[in-house]
């Protein structure tokens, strides 16, 4: 048994489960805005479960996929494959059994949209190969986690809207962003491995002045999400509540100045979905 309980907290810890909290909100708000009220408990929880099953094969593919890029960079060689808590077969394994997950919690939403899975599959997977091509990268990564926004509309429509798609930009101009900031830890040895980042293509300062446009198009989609579903006083809280956030994000870090990076990272993205699942469920119900 305590075999067991160690094997899931290592697993846990290789996939930042903690992390969750920058996809499944979104992917609760697809579901609220698309329904205008509160989905079903079974809908709920495949929607959990199919946001986690994605998820955990799409970071514990990027472990596989960059294990050798994590061994050599002083950054990331403490993560668990190069140190060798893990096997990369163990990892695997690992992904077949969350792709099968989300692969059956698509069924129980959405059986007609099975089709998709094997596309989604491979943008979860192959997200983690673009930084070795483009510096686009970042986007990509927006892209494939604002999904999660996308797939939460669908599982209870049936369909995708305008809406959804409003909210999947949302969610990935707002990852992106923040990917360009955390890239900047990187800088130096991605210059030095030849890998791609905005960083390093565009410079410091205009890298972070592109995720300064990407978060202002955050606030402007979300205001265009606002008006085109007729949404009232607390959604419009939510979003001067995310432009107040993402504004204190940018006054954390300067190209003189990167120390507060982690704090920008984690702490404020992770408030600003937390803020915005709640003033969706207040509009919603009040």
């Amino acid at each position: 048994m305590a075999l067991v309980k160690n094997k899931v907290k290592v697993f846990a810890e290789l996939v930042k489960i903690e992390h969750t909290i920058f996809g499944l909100p979104f992917a609760y708000m697809g579901a609220l805005l698309a329904l205008k009220g509160i989905p079903s408990l079974e809908q709920l929880l495949w929607i959990t479960a199919g946001v986690a099953g994605a998820r955990n094969v799409a970071m514990a593919a990027n472990r596989v996929v960059d294990r050798a890029i994590d061994k050599a960079n002083p950054r990331t060689v403490q993560r668990h494959i190069p140190q060798g808590i893990v096997s990369v077969q163990e990892v695997v394994i690992f992904i077949v059994m969350a792709f099968l997950l989300f692969t059956y919690a698509v069924y129980k939403l959405s059986p007609r949209h099975l089709v998709f899975v094997p596309v989604i599959g491979v943008c979860l997977i192959g997200y983690s190969y673009t930084k070795r091509f483009t510096s686009l990268s970042h986007m990509v990564l927006g892209l494939t986690n604002g999904l999660a926004a996308l797939g939460g509309w669908i599982a209870v429509t049936q369909r995708i809207e305008l809406g959804a798609v409003l909210l999947w930009l949302v969610a990935a101009f707002w990852v992106g962003g923040f990917d360009i900031i955390y890239a900047t830890y990187d800088l130096d040895f991605d210059k030095e491995y030849g890998l791609y980042s905005m960083p390093l293509s565009l410079g410091l300062k205009n890298a972070l002045f592109m995720s300064k446009l990407f978060h202002i198009l955050v606030v402007l989609l979300l205001f265009s999400l606002q008006i085109l579903l007729g949404l009232g006083l607390w959604f419009f809280i939510g979003i001067m509540i995310t432009a107040i956030l993402l504004y204190y994000e940018h006054s954390l870090i300067s190209p003189q100045d990167l120390s507060r990076v982690d704090f920008a990272f984690f702490n404020v993205n992770g408030i600003i979905s937390m803020q915005l699942l709640i003033f969706t469920v207040l509009d919603i119900l009040i």
